[in-house]
């Protein structure tokens, strides 16, 4: 199992935004490199019992997918393009309805369309997750960690709504650490 996953965003969408590191960089770091890199994300995050099938081109997809979901969680205001994709996506977690039809001899009949199975249905449902946030009112909670070497997004559930960081554990630590060896040096 790949060790670089981080699951500190608080929500599935977040933690999908989170596969792309150092976006303060010139050069993010890519951890949905392959597809099964892809494959093994949605089996880790629990969106799949098992790992699916992935092509090249849904792993093109979900990083689209990915990249929509930050943009309309942090945009003050989203791309119209943005919202098409997330929107889009998140339609297909569930069926649609069924639909109603008669046969040749008049019979009626009720077809049973199919929702997304597999990757594109875990995908569809962090899409999904993205919309029940925004939906919510707490696409203002969306935050960006403050450690200048992070960039993780997390929702913050804090009752003061003032978290900093992606992880006290992570980020909050390296900080303290950090202002702790400042004052020691002045001294």
């Amino acid at each position: 199992m790949r060790q670089d996953w981080i699951w500190h965003g608080g929500r599935p969408c977040l933690d999908l935004v989170n596969t792309l590191r150092e976006r303060w960089s010139a050069t993010p770091r890519e951890l949905l490199v392959s597809p099964a890199d892809l494959a093994e994300w949605l089996q880790v995050a629990e969106l799949v019992d098992h790992s699916p099938e992935v092509s090249a081109e849904l792993l093109a997809r979900a990083r689209a997918l990915r990249e929509a979901v930050d943009h309309v969680l942090r945009a003050e205001r989203p791309r119209p393009e943005d919202v098409a994709v997330v929107d889009a996506w998140a339609g297909r977690a569930v069926p649609p309805p069924a639909r109603l039809r008669f046969d040749a001899a008049g019979r009626l009949h009720a077809d049973l369309p199919r929702a997304a199975d597999g990757a594109e249905r875990a995908l569809a449902l962090v899409a999904a997750d993205a919309v029940a946030l925004i939906a919510a009112g707490a696409a203002g909670q969306v935050r960006v960690c403050a450690h200048e070497r992070c960039g993780l997004r997390f929702l913050d559930r804090s009752p003061a709504r003032n978290r900093q960081w992606c992880s006290m554990r992570r980020c909050g630590n390296r900080a303290k650490a950090s202002r702790h060896h400042a004052r020691s040096a002045q001294r």
